[in-house]
C-alpha cells in the first residue's frame, strides 16, 4: 500500500464504501493503522475504522477501534456516543448509558458545533430510557435538548409524544422558551389529533407540518407525465400499498384477511413494505397473500421510486400518512399517478400529492369535505376487518386480577388518548357505578400511579383502577369477553381497539367529535349494528354509561346482540369492503382517463393556522365557524386573503 495521508486514506475508502466494497475500506484503515501505529491523527482513523465495521456487523471490532480511540484522545467525543451506540446493540444497557452520560457531562458548557454531540448524546439516552419504559427520565432529557436547542422539531414532537402518554397535565408546558403557541405549532399531527377536536385546524397543521418535514423535492413527476398510461391498452390496474406496519400492528391485523379477496381478474396487488425485519405470522400471512412483495425498507427514494415506476403501479395507496415509518419524501416525487390517503394515519394529509382520502358518511359527514386538502371518497365502513383472527380461550376474571361481580368499565386506548376531560368523565361513572371498577391497559409504573392519584383526587378508591399488562394480539383480544362495556377516549377515539371489542361482543360507548380521529368509533360502533351507543353530547356520555352500568342484564343483551350480528355486521363484511373500494380505485382511474384528477386545495391555510392557534388561546366561540371567520376577517384586515372553500368564501 503506497503511503497515504490521513486526508488521502480517508477519501480512499469513502470511495471504496460508495463502490459497495466497505470490506476492502476496512482493510485499507487496517493497514494504515499498522503502519502509522504512532499518527497523532490515529484516533479519527480508529473513529471511522469502527463506524465502518459497525456497519459490517462486525461490533466486537467496532468496539475495540471506539475503545482505542478514547484510548488515544479522550477529548475526541464521537467515539463515546458510537462506542455507546455498538453496547446498546449487544445488550448491555449500563455501559451504553455511561458513555452517552460521558459525553453530557463533558459538555456542561458547550457552543458551536460542540453542541452537536450532546444532542446527539441525550437523544441516545432519551430513546434508551424510553424503550425501558422509564418515561419520566426520559422526558427529562428530552427537555435538556430543548433547552439547547428549541428549534429541534424532532425533539420537541418526541417530548410532547411521551407527555401524552404519561397523562402528564396539561400538556403544553412552556419550555425553552417556547410557550404554548410555539408549541403547538411544533407538535406532530398524530398529538395535535389526541389533543384538539378541531378539524380546520388539523388540516391547517398538517399543511405546515409537510411544509416543513418534506418541502418540495428537487425531481418530481407531475399527472402530465403519467399522461400516456391514459391511452394504454386496457388491463388490471396495479394497486400498489405502502406501509410500515403490515405485520404484528393494529395496520396489520385489521387488513390481513382483505388482500386475498381482491379481484385478481381486475387489479394487481403490489405490496410495498417498510418496516421492521422481525417476521411474525401476520407478516407471513399478507405476504402469502399477494402477487407481488417487496421490502423496500433498505432501499432509499431513488432506488424505491425506480423500482414502482418500474412496476407500473397506478394507484399507490398510502398506508402510513403521518405516522412513523412513513415514506413521505418518496411519495413527494410521485411514484404513481394517483395516491391514495387510507388507515394508517385518522386525517387529512395537507399535502400537493395525496390526492383522495378514503372515509365514509360518518367519519366525513357530507358537507365536511372542506376540512381536507384531498378529495374525499367513501365506503360503506371505512375499517376492513380480519374475520379469521386469532383469539386465545378467555381467562376468568381473577385470573386477570379483576373482580368477579363487579361492574368493569374498560378502555384499552393508550394512554396518549386519555385527556383529563376523559379521566373526569370516567370518574363521574365510577362514582355513578358503586363498585365497578374501570380496566386499563398498564403503560408505566409512573403512569398507573398517576392516573390512581387523580382517581383519589376525584372522590374514587385508586384501588377501583385496575390495569392490564401487555400481552400477545390473541391474548389481548380474549380479554374483552371480561369487561362489560368499552368507554371510548376523545377527541382521538378508539379504531382497532373498538372493533376488536366489538368482535369479542363487548359494547362500545362513544362520544364522537368533529375531527376524523374523532369519529370513527361512532363508524364502527354503527357499522357494528348498535348505533344507539353513538352520544351526543358529554353529558349523554356519561348518564348512558351510568345507566347501562347499573342495569347489567341489558349489558349482557348487548353482548348476545353484538355476538349475533357480527356475522352479517357491515364492520366485518371484508368481501363487501374489498368490493367497494375496488369500485372507488375504479373511480379514481376513470378521473385520471378523463384528465379531472382533483388537485389538493392548500389556499390560505398558513393563514387558517394562524388563526387556529389564536382561536385555541382565546376563549372560542359557540359557532366554530363564526369563531373562524371573525379571525379570518382580522386577518384580512391585515393583508388580504384570496377566496376559498372552507371559511373564507367570496366576500
Amino acid at each position: 500500500m503506497q503511503d497515504l495521508s490521513v486526508a488521502e486514506l480517508f477519501g480512499a475508502a469513502h470511495g471504496l464504501s460508495n463502490a459497495g466494497q466497505a470490506p476492502r475500506a476496512a482493510a485499507l484503515y487496517r493497514d494504515w493503522l499498522d503502519q502509522h501505529p504512532g499518527d497523532p491523527l490515529a484516533h479519527a482513523v480508529l473513529f471511522n475504522y469502527g463506524v465502518l465495521l459497525s456497519g459490517l456487523d462486525d461490533l466486537a471490532g467496532a468496539a475495540n477501534a471506539f475503545a482505542e480511540a478514547i484510548r488515544r484522545n479522550a477529548t475526541f467525543l464521537p467515539p463515546f456516543i458510537n462506542l455507546g451506540v455498538v453496547y446498546e446493540r449487544l445488550g448491555a444497557i449500563a455501559p451504553a448509558l455511561s458513555h452517552w452520560a460521558q459525553v453530557t457531562g463533558t459538555l456542561a458548557q458547550v457552543s458551536g458545533d460542540s453542541l452537536g454531540y450532546k444532542i446527539t448524546a441525550l437523544k441516545h439516552i432519551a430513546r434508551l430510557l424510553e424503550a425501558s419504559r422509564l418515561h419520566a427520565e426520559a422526558e427529562a432529557h428530552l427537555r435538556q435538548i430543548i433547552e439547547l436547542a428549541p428549534a429541534t422539531r424532532d425533539v420537541v414532537q418526541h417530548w410532547i409524544s411521551l407527555r401524552q402518554r404519561q397523562c402528564c397535565w396539561p400538556l403544553l408546558e412552556p419550555v425553552g422558551g417556547l410557550d404554548e403557541a410555539a408549541l403547538l405549532r411544533a407538535m406532530a399531527p398524530l398529538s395535535l389529533a389526541t389533543y384538539a377536536d378541531d378539524p380546520m385546524l388539523a388540516l391547517a397543521h398538517a399543511a405546515a407540518y409537510s411544509r416543513a418535514e418534506f418541502g418540495i423535492p428537487a425531481e418530481f413527476r407531475t399527472t402530465q407525465d403519467f399522461a400516456a398510461r391514459r391511452t394504454a391498452q386496457g388491463g388490471r390496474l396495479r394497486i400498489g400499498y405502502l406501509s410500515s406496519d403490515l405485520r404484528s400492528h393494529a395496520i396489520g391485523h385489521l387488513t390481513a384477511d382483505m388482500f386475498r379477496l381482491h379481484d385478481r381478474g381486475a387489479v394487481e396487488i403490489f405490496i410495498y413494505y417498510n418496516g421492521i425485519p422481525q417476521e411474525d405470522p401476520v407478516k407471513a400471512r399478507i405476504r402469502g397473500s399477494v402477487e407481488h412483495w417487496a421490502d423496500i425498507t433498505p432501499l432509499d427514494d431513488d432506488a424505491a421510486l425506480a423500482r414502482m415506476l418500474a412496476d407500473g403501479i397506478d394507484i399507490l395507496v398510502d398506508v402510513n400518512g403521518h405516522t412513523r415509518g412513513a415514506r413521505t419524501k418518496l411519495l413527494a416525487r410521485r411514484p404513481a399517478p394517483i395516491i391514495v390517503n387510507w388507515l394508517g394515519y385518522a386525517g387529512t394529509m395537507g399535502t400537493p400529492f395525496h390526492h383522495y382520502i378514503l372515509a365514509d358518511d360518518i367519519i366525513i359527514p357530507p358537507g365536511s369535505e372542506a376540512f381536507c386538502s384531498e378529495t374525499v371518497l367513501r365506503l360503506p365502513c371505512y375499517q376492513p376487518n380480519d374475520r379469521h383472527r386469532e383469539v386465545a380461550p378467555p381467562a376468568t376474571r381473577s385470573a386477570l386480577g379483576l373482580p368477579e361481580d363487579a361492574v368493569v368499565f374498560c378502555s384499552f386506548n393508550g394512554t396518549q388518548k386519555i385527556t383529563p376531560q376523559v379521566f373526569s368523565r370516567w370518574m363521574e361513572v365510577l362514582r355513578g357505578v358503586p363498585g365497578s371498577v374501570l380496566w386499563l391497559l398498564m403503560s408505566s409504573d409512573a403512569v398507573d400511579v398517576r392516573l390512581r392519584a387523580r382517581a383519589e383526587a376525584a372522590g374514587v378508591d385508586p384501588a377501583r383502577i385496575s390495569f392490564a399488562p401487555m400481552a400477545g394480539n390473541a391474548e389481548h383480544v380474549a380479554r374483552y369477553a371480561a369487561a362489560d362495556l368499552f368507554l371510548d377516549t376523545s377527541p382521538y377515539g378508539a379504531h382497532t381497539t373498538a372493533s376488536d371489542a366489538l368482535w369479542m361482543g363487548t359494547p362500545v360507548l362513544t362520544l364522537p367529535g368533529r375531527t376524523f380521529a374523532s369519529r370513527v368509533c361512532a363508524s364502527l360502533v354503527i357499522a357494528a349494528g348498535v348505533p344507539e351507543l353513538v352520544c351526543a353530547t358529554p353529558e349523554a356520555y356519561v348518564a348512558q354509561a351510568i345507566e347501562l352500568g347499573l342495569d347489567v342484564p341489558r349489558l349482557r343483551a348487548y353482548r348476545e346482540r353484538l355476538l349475533a350480528l357480527r356475522e352479517n355486521a357491515t364492520l366485518f363484511d371484508t368481501r363487501l369492503f374489498v368490493r367497494e373500494i375496488e369500485l372507488l380505485y375504479q373511480c379514481m382511474w376513470e378521473d385520471f382517463i378523463a384528465d379531472r384528477l382533483p388537485r389538493p386545495d392548500l389556499t390560505n391555510l398558513d393563514a387558517y393556522l394562524d388563526v387556529g392557534i389564536a382561536l385555541r388561546e382565546a376563549a372560542p366561540l359557540a359557532d366554530p365557524a363564526a369563531s373562524w371567520q371573525a379571525g379570518l376577517t382580522a386577518r384580512d384586515a391585515f393583508a388580504p386573503l384570496a377566496p376559498d372553500r372552507r371559511f373564507w368564501g367570496a366576500q
